[in-house]
């Protein structure tokens, strides 16, 4: 009798961990460490990421106090966005850099009085905005490039070859699983209809 109800009840255990679709004790401990493991892993590379994100912050704060001291981060960001994509309207810059209007308005203010931007009424729509850069702008955008691109070369040529061959991969699977956060500044501001055409260019 107690053998019978002995097996019965092991054919309930079962067919209750079947219907689960449960995993015996062994592979679910294995399952559950291996889980803790990538956890692990997945934060190790976050913690890495973080650390070269400062790095590459650093890098272009460093490029930009080399050229003019007297702008921020903020505004070349901008000036970036317009080399990329000018000319182009104030309100589009204020989406694609991720301010309000009035914040764009004001960055834009400081930056037209420094002679780097030039801020004009689009003729085909007298109340849009429209900004270029001015040459010294361009010309200010491509010297803090160019510092920036020398520091970051000069920093991965100190990298060991051996360590330096997977970076490439490493950062190109990183930009692929952003996806849509890894925006190119005019692929951007043609998502939102941000570009105009030149309201200064011959004939208009």
């Amino acid at each position: 009798m107690s053998t019978a109800h002995d097996e019965g009840a092991q054919q309930a255990h079962e067919a209750a961990r079947q219907a689960r679709g449960g995993l015996p004790q062994g592979r679910a401990a294995q399952a559950a460490q291996d889980r803790r493991v990538l956890d692990q892993e997945a934060e190790e590379v976050a913690v890495a990421v973080m650390a070269a994100s400062r790095l590459l912050v650093a890098i272009s704060a460093r490029a930009l106090t080399s050229i003019d001291d007297s702008m921020t981060l903020p505004q070349l960001r901008a000036l970036v966005v317009l080399e990329s994509c000018e000319p182009l309207k104030l309100a589009a810059m204020a989406t694609t850099l991720g301010v309000n209007p009035s914040t764009a308005m004001r960055m834009v203010d400081r930056l037209e009085a420094a002679g780097l931007v030039d801020r004009r009424t689009n003729p085909a729509s007298r109340r849009e905005v429209v900004l270029n850069l001015t040459d010294a702008g361009r010309s200010l955008v491509g010297r803090v490039m160019a510092h920036r691109q020398a520091e970051v070369s000069a920093l991965v040529a100190r990298v060991p070859a051996e360590e330096r061959a997977g970076l490439v991969p490493a950062l190109r699977a990183l930009t692929r699983a952003a996806g849509e956060l890894a925006v190119d500044p005019f692929d951007e501001v043609r998502r939102i209809g941000g570009l105009v055409e030149d309201p200064l260019a011959p004939g208009r």
